[in-house]
């Protein structure tokens, strides 16, 4: 399995993702990553940190494409950079999947004119893989298309429930509409035009219209909403997650007794605080496009990064986009 991987992209790049690279490598089996960027610098920080590895291949681009470009840069002014030149492995075959934390409007432009799209999806959909109180969940689209129509919804809708049977081995997702309230009557037009298609969809197993404050409690596995909607679920939802974590290390460090209380619970705090990180289930697939993409958190770690590596292995061994391809054919 090859990945090949945008060393430049990301707030905390180029280190936190080599170190990611590494981790990866070391912890998953049969897999090796071309790491693309500006390779002296590349080898210079690998040297720095320990961090050699014959399972991680340097590949030279001169030019890095920052959060500030415009997308369309990787098509012409930054088409030699880190992200274009792994995008175009990509699209040769010399790679099985990409990953990136970098700029979320170019990685839709190279994904979608470089790459393609599936024939017959109207519209790429970044997917957000998140974690609530019955286990992970899938958001989409949390960004790529503020603006939709129904028929986007409707297609996004069958694109994460087939991802959460091909790569969560999840046998009967139960699909829910993004809204103001349950009632089939709510909502702007968007949202009831949509909520008649996802009805009619026999494709999916579709539970209705939810509400935002179910959704961490495990009301649904596949959450549906337009770019603009969902994009702030997500980041209401990181936030939370931050200010929990947070508000239970101090009370748990608090004074003496608290941390005595803690020392005696530790395992299960382990566990919550790893069920309850968005860490862990690495970064945003890119569904609709021909081959597997990954759009990392922005603020990745190494751990974070070294997930959407292990991520993006999950996808390229899947069937699911010939499982969309084969959906499309048969409507």
């Amino acid at each position: 399995m090859r990945i090949v991987v945008d060393a430049h992209g990301g707030d905390n790049a180029p280190l936190e993702i080599i170190k990611g690279c590494y981790m990866a490598v070391n912890e998953l089996k049969d897999i090796s990553i071309l790491l693309v960027g500006q390779k002296n610098q590349l080898q210079q920080i690998m040297t720095d940190n320990g961090l050699p590895s014959s399972k991680i291949e340097i590949v030279d681009a001169p030019d890095i494409i920052t959060m500030e470009d415009e997308p369309t840069s990787i098509l012409k002014e930054k088409q030699y950079s880190s992200m274009a030149v792994a995008f175009k492995m990509l699209k040769e075959d010399k790679a099985d999947a990409f990953v990136s934390a970098g700029n979320s409007g170019a990685i839709l432009v190279g994904a979608t004119l470089l790459i393609k799209r599936i024939r017959g999806i109207k519209r790429a959909a970044l997917g957000a893989v998140m974690p609530s109180l019955e286990g992970p969940y899938i958001m989409l689209d949390c960004g790529a298309n503020v603006e939709c129509k129904p028929e986007y919804l409707d297609q996004f809708a069958t694109m994460g429930s087939i991802y959460m049977k091909s790569c969560l081995k999840m046998e009967n997702p139960r699909v829910a509409l993004l809204n103001n309230g349950t009632e089939e009557c709510k909502g702007p037009e968007l949202q009831q035009d949509a909520h008649k298609l996802l009805k009619k969809n026999q494709g999916i197993n579709f539970i209705g219209n939810i509400e935002g404050r179910d959704v961490p409690l495990g009301g649904c596995d596949v959450l549906v909403a337009d770019g603009f909607s969902g994009n702030i679920t997500l980041k209401v939802s990181e936030g939370w997650g931050k200010l929990m974590s947070g508000a239970l290390k101090d009370m748990l460090t608090k004074n003496i007794k608290s941390k005595i209380a803690a020392l005696l619970i530790m395992s299960q705090i382990k566990e919550f605080r790893r069920k309850m990180d968005y860490k862990e289930y690495g970064g945003a697939p890119l569904l609709g496009v021909t081959k597997p993409v990954i759009k990392a958190h922005g603020s990745s770690d190494a751990k974070a990064f070294k997930n959407a590596i292990r991520q993006a292995c999950t996808f390229a061994e899947s069937n699911m986009i010939l499982e969309i391809e084969k959906f499309l054919a048969e409507e």
